[in-house]
């Protein structure tokens, strides 16, 4: 393969930068929220898609209506991003059922937060398996499937640029790390035809998200510290706080032909909440 296999699509129409189809897609932690969200999205383009959830029920389920829905191909497979064996499997498998991949979504993460004085090394440690160590994982085991070249999108989070509130040390850091290992990515695969992107979201209340800031916030309390409330209004320069979609179609520009130029740099998704 000939390095840097980028093509100049100049003359291709908006219909055909934006479409999809052709593709097969792999998103992580798509049984639901954001995930969920995105394999919409990328479907809609035209994509195959193969949906990854710890949940392998939830993925089985999510895939059969995305294709009834969109009329593509999609499989849905049990998978733990912390885990190298399981991604392997995981990666072999999305092959297995849809011949390739020329898109891979790491979107499965973990957000539990406790103040530093009281966190455990666990949770630091889980913490970065799944929102640092997996995207490499993950990514390096999509690229090794990606012989003609592809596209790798992080889905990062605006705690990649600031640390918004106390008792997100873990966090914060783990999506610093991932945003750094965005960069470092974009550089190592550009010669394979393989470009590495990184969307930072706001706050969007997505079933986990709100289990993991309720369950922070009840672990501040227990410890005798008081969290500023959260007003994601406050924040939003748009009037409105962000719902999965939002975050999806961001994904869908970053994943689509109309992103070509672009590599190793994170998009912020944030409604203006980083400025």
């Amino acid at each position: 393969m000939r390095p840097y296999p980028f093509s100049d699509v100049s003359n291709a129409s908006i219909a055909e930068l934006l479409s999809l189809t052709g593709r097969r897609a792999v998103v992580t932690g798509a049984a639901q929220g954001l995930g969920r969200a995105i394999a919409d999205r990328l479907a809609e383009a035209g994509a195959d898609i193969v949906v990854i959830d710890l949940d392998g029920t939830a993925a089985a389920a999510v895939a059969e209506q995305l294709a009834e829905k969109h009329g593509i191909n999609a499989v849905g497979i049990r998978g733990d991003v912390s885990d190298s064996a399981s991604v392997v499997r995981a990666a072999d498998h999305a092959v297995e059922g849809l011949g390739r991949i020329d898109i891979w979504v790491n979107n499965a993460g973990v957000f539990p937060n406790a103040p530093v004085l009281d966190m455990p090394d666990e949770m630091w440690d889980q913490v970065f398996a799944v929102n640092t160590r997996g995207v490499f994982v993950s990514s390096r085991e999509a690229a090794r499937r990606m012989p003609d070249g592809g596209v790798i999108v992080n889905v990062i989070s605006t705690a990649g640029f600031k640390v918004g509130f106390p008792g997100m040390a873990a966090y914060a850091s783990s999506k610093h790390a991932a945003r750094g290992l965005t960069k470092a990515l974009a550089v190592d695969l550009a010669p394979l035809g393989i470009r590495v992107l990184g969307v930072a979201p706001s706050y969007v209340p997505t079933e986990g998200n709100i289990a993991a800031a309720e369950a922070g916030a009840a672990r501040a309390a227990a410890a005798g510290i008081e969290l500023p409330e959260l007003d994601v209004m406050k924040q939003s320069l748009i009037g409105r706080s962000g719902v999965p979609d939002d975050i999806a179609r961001v994904v869908l520009f970053a994943a689509s032909d109309l992103a070509t130029i672009m590599t190793g740099s994170t998009l912020l998704a944030d409604a203006g909440e980083a400025i």
